[in-house]
This record gives C-alpha cells, structure tokens and sequence, in this order.
C-alpha cells in the first residue's frame, strides 16, 4: 500500500492519519462573514513546553481525485470516531469516480480510522491502507518506499493534514496574550513541515508518473491550505498559530513549484482552500459563518476535485479558493 500510482491503472493515495483534530474547513469566521480569524481561548498551562502526545486525535487524511486522474496521494485530517469525515468523502468519490483505479489510504492508526474500514470492506482490493505518522518522516518514508514498490509511480498527491483545534488543549488564539510557544511550534509542525516531508519523499513517484494515465502532462501536488493563511486577506487578526502555520505552507509550496519547473519536473503544485465543511470539528466555529457558506463534504470535495481536474501547467505555484478564484498572498 502506499501514496502510489500505477502507469497503467489509477492510483490515489491518502494520507490519512496526519494528526489530531486538524481542521479540514478552514473558512471561519472571527466577527464578520469573510472567512478569516476565529474564536477561541488557549490554555495550555499544564503543557509548558510541549503538546503531550496521548491528547493528540487520531487524524484521517484523503485523496481526491475525478477522472482522468490515475495515481494520487492525499494527506489529511479527520477524526477517527466521525462516520463521514470530509477526507473520507474525498477516498470515496475517488473510488466511486474512477472504477479501474486504486486509493491508498495512510493513518497512525488504520484499525480505527473508522471511515477507511468502512470503505475497505467495500472496496477491498481498490483501497489499500498504510500505517504513517505526519510527525515522524520515517513512516513517511516508509509510505513512499511501499508505494515504489507496489505501483511504482504517482501522479497525484493531495495533502490534507491540519491542526486548528485539540479538545482542553489547544483553541485559536483571539488575542497576542493567548499565544503560546508550544502552538505555534505544533501547528507549524503539522500544518507545515509534515505536508513539505510527504512531498520530499513521494517527489521521485510523482516525477515517474507525471500525467500517466490522465489526460495532462504533469502530476498534481495539492495542499489543502485555509484563506486565513493569506497576509493579504488579512482583516480580521487572532488565529496566530494556524494562520501563520498556512502561511508556511503557502510559501513552502511556492518555492517547491519553482523548483519543479527549473528542474523541468512534470509536476505542477496548487494551494487549494475548501470553504467552510459542516463537519463536528467545524461546529465550534460556525457561529459566523455567511448563509450559504456552509457547504456539505460532498459539495466541498466535488469542487475541489474539479480544480485539481481542470489544473494547468501555468497553475503550478498559485493558490485558490473552493470555486476556483485566486487567494492573494
């Protein structure tokens, strides 16, 4: 199993389990319906220098993919205990979308990411399920190595993992006096340094698959950011933590891109943002939620799907909203 691809039958894989109660909609509001900030007080007096590790949440990730994508890999979130998580929504339009093509999911924890039993019973010889921990690059490695081995290649690969919240731990931060050491250190970890690792080490798949079996002419590396990573879309302030952790990720991406393209790798790297998800991890949060800016998984993953779809050569690089428009920096 593994974030691989096979040339000749599609392949997405799913990184699932890239850590605890990361937020998979990230359009949440602090005082006004325009995406940005959060509510939320940050107490982690009992953890002076770090999160300890049994408060973490198993965290799912996914894959997203429609045809002609072949070989993808995703990283996400979810929790483990939620029947419909948006990453499970996202291995299951997969496998429904693309008859012929294999998913492999990865988790921390496989025998109780729920929603990828689920889905094994039913597509048991099309998801395949690897153990990887986001904060520990050598199950990474691991992933990538299973996944040589097995298909070879890759010509997708979707990082989904995040941190925005943990239960009596961590909450985002409303005010400068809130912040902590400790999460800022944690959501950058996860947010991202884990993600760029998962590239690191899938790099040489998606170099050997590039297009393979769609019909581009690159492989596709999508981030899933937050628009609250955007500097320029920043009007409302707090959040110091995950802000500036999808800040990271923004420019990590970009630099990755230009990489791409000067070493002339068939690649092509996009930031996406899904919008607000109704989802349990997002129900503390969407009090401010514009109407009609609450979106279903189904709705949120479809669009997201399409994007990664219609994605061209001179997209490599950029940063977009659910519905396709530019995020500024």
């Amino acid at each position: 199993m593994g974030n691989g691809g096979v040339i000749s039958v599609r392949c997405e894989v799913v990184l699932f389990d890239h850590l605890l109660w990361m937020l998979e909609n990230t359009d949440l509001e602090q005082d006004s319906g325009d995406g940005e900030g959060g509510k939320g007080n940050l107490s982690l007096s009992k953890y002076p220098t770090s999160i300890r590790r049994e408060n973490y949440i198993n965290a799912t990730a996914s894959v997203s993919g429609d045809e002609p994508l072949k070989d993808e890999a995703v990283s996400g979130k979810t929790e483990d205990s939620n029947p419909r998580p948006l990453s499970k929504e996202m291995v299951r339009q997969l496998l429904e979308k693309n008859n012929k093509g294999h998913v492999v999911a990865t988790c921390r924890n496989p025998d109780e990411a729920v929603g990828l039993v689920e889905l094994k019973r039913k597509y048991t010889e099309r998801l395949n399920v690897l153990q990887l921990d986001i904060t520990n690059e050598s199950t990474i490695e691991a992933s990538a190595n299973s996944i040589r081995e097995k298909y070879g290649s890759l010509n997708l690969l979707i990082n989904a993992s995040g941190v925005l919240s943990i239960p009596d731990v961590l909450q985002p931060e409303t005010t400068l006096s809130k912040v902590q050491k400790s999460a800022l250190l944690l959501t950058y970890e996860i947010n991202a340094v884990g993600p760029i690792l998962v590239i690191k080490h899938m790099w040489p798949l998606l170099k050997v698959g590039g297009g393979s079996g769609t019909d581009r002419e690159f492989a596709v590396v999508a981030n899933i950011s937050a628009r609250v990573g955007s500097i320029g879309d920043n009007g409302l302030g707090g959040w110091h933590s995950y802000r500036s952790s999808k800040t990271a990720l923004n420019q990590l991406t970009k630099t990755i891109a230009v990489e791409f393209a000067r070493k002339k790798d068939p690649i092509v790297c996009i930031l996406l943002h899904p919008g607000t998800v109704d989802t349990d991890l997002s129900r503390p949060f969407q009090r401010n939620v514009p109407q009609g800016k609450l979106f279903t998984r189904e709705y949120s993953v479809q669009n997201l799907l399409n994007i990664i779809n219609n994605a061209k050569s001179s997209d490599n690089g950029k940063f977009f909203a659910w519905d396709g428009q530019p995020i500024p920096w």
